[in-house]
């Protein structure tokens, strides 16, 4: 039995099998996402057909569940501090599959519309959760990392899930993509409840009369050895919302807010509008989404190469110079191609630099703040940036509905992220997590 305090075992040890599979489960849940938030980004077209609706009215209904994920990620990721990280993720799931069910049900736009938005929010209170999951299950060395990872889980299942799209709108109608996401969804709900146990960083803080019981019982599934006392810690009496805005904490909270905001704007143009851009320059549908999963490519391996870079170089600076780059790429994307083949290329180098800032920003946002307040200082941050997100789709709408081209269009949205590294660049990030947490 052993003496050391738990949380430091955790972040000097050696990660075990068990929590390389609780990582990757992070993986799974955070592809997951990607491919809901996308669905309708792949059913867009098709849903523009059937119901007769415009580019305004579209940018309007691709910002649904961009809504709810504002909502959830400030409202529900914070319940991951209050009730812990696995209640959330399960109840989270829940949702979810809820919301991706009833999306195919026989009705108008506007039920299609109130779904999206509950489905947002089970996928914007989870994303927080899951932050801190893969914060806190690994070591010290290999943190960033395991964020980044789970991070990409967004264009991975974005890569897989328009794959799998394009193949079900060659035969089916847009509905189909939603059931599959709704399956999807419920099948990982026993996975999370088998495999992930709740994590010892937030249980250490609740010190209450099973604490000790319940720390042991996860230290024992993760492979680890059970301590026989916990250390008392000093009770914190501030709510985590207000604690993220003590004066510490306050710049964090603003510089991270603002950047993800910034950022999320230039993203969520290319993923929310690359497929109705695809289908109205005479392509199909099943087309449209193939050309979305090569931007998921760009942003796997971005994702993937910010991850592995962490390890040598500041994630600070490899952010910044990302989010520049994807400025570029963005002007670039606006000033045509000559085929098929070179949109596709011109995609994945966006997709690869949008998709790796926003990782590296995840991998901050896991430094800036302790376990306490991780998942709500994530979520506020997450969630207030998704204002980013919700407004990208419908800005761009009423853009090209006013008349202004592609490039026009373009290069205004990629003004986000230019701003957004101008931003991150006065915020200061620690240069690692305390081993404690």
């Amino acid at each position: 039995m052993s003496q050391q305090d738990p949380r430091a075992e955790l972040a000097t040890g050696a990660m075990k099998p068990a929590q390389i599979v609780v990582v990757a489960i992070t993986i799974a849940l955070c592809a997951l996402d990607g491919f809901d938030v996308l669905a309708i980004s792949f059913a867009a077209p098709g849903i523009a057909r059937e119901w007769g609706i415009d580019r305004g009215a579209l940018g309007i209904v691709l910002s649904m569940e961009l809504i709810g994920m504002m909502i959830g990620s400030v409202l529900v990721g914070g319940l991951a501090d209050r009730i812990g990280r696995r209640r959330t993720v399960l109840g989270c799931l829940v949702v979810m599959a809820i919301g991706m069910a009833m999306v195919t049900a026989r009705g108008g736009l506007v039920a299609l519309s109130v779904w999206r938005v509950v489905t947002g929010l089970g996928i914007g209170g989870m994303l927080p959760a899951l932050n801190a999951i893969a914060t806190e299950f690994s070591n010290q060395r290999r943190r960033d990392l395991s964020v980044a990872l789970m991070s990409i889980g967004y264009p991975l299942g974005a890569l897989t899930g328009g794959s799998i799209a394009a193949l079900l709108l060659r035969s089916q109608d847009w509905r189909s993509v939603f059931e599959f996401g709704a399956l999807a969804t419920a099948a990982l709900i026993p996975v999370v409840w088998l495999w992930v146990p709740e994590s010892v960083a937030w249980l250490y803080q609740r010190q209450g009369r099973d604490v000790l019981q319940r720390v042991n019982d996860t230290l024992m599934q993760l492979g680890h050895p059970i301590v026989s006392t916990l250390q008392p810690i000093e009770p914190s009496h501030r709510q985590p919302l207000a604690a993220i805005f003590q004066a510490r904490m306050r710049t964090t909270t603003l510089l991270s807010t603002l950047a993800y905001f910034l950022h999320i704007m230039t993203f969520y143009f290319l993923v929310k509008w690359v497929p109705k851009i695809v289908v109205d320059l005479g392509f199909a549908p099943s087309t449209a989404a193939a050309v979305l999963v090569w931007a998921n490519v760009g942003g796997v391996t971005g994702g993937t190469v910010l991850g592995l870079l962490s390890r040598r170089f500041a994630v600070k600076s490899l952010t910044i110079a990302l989010m520049l780059a994807s400025s570029v790429m963005l002007a670039i994307f606006g000033g045509g191609w000559a085929s098929l083949a070179q949109l596709c290329l011109i995609c994945a180098l966006t997709g690869f630099c949008t998709n790796g800032a926003i990782v590296g920003l995840f991998a901050i946002l896991a430094r800036a703040y302790p376990a306490a307040t991780r998942s709500t200082g994530t979520g506020f941050a997450v969630g207030i940036g998704r204002g980013g997100a919700v407004l990208a789709p419908i800005a761009a709408g009423f853009l090209f509905r006013a008349g202004h081209s592609l490039q026009t269009v373009a290069l205004v949205m990629g003004t986000g992220s230019l701003l957004a590294a101008a931003v991150l660049a006065k915020l200061r990030v620690p240069p690692t997590a305390t081993a404690a947490d």
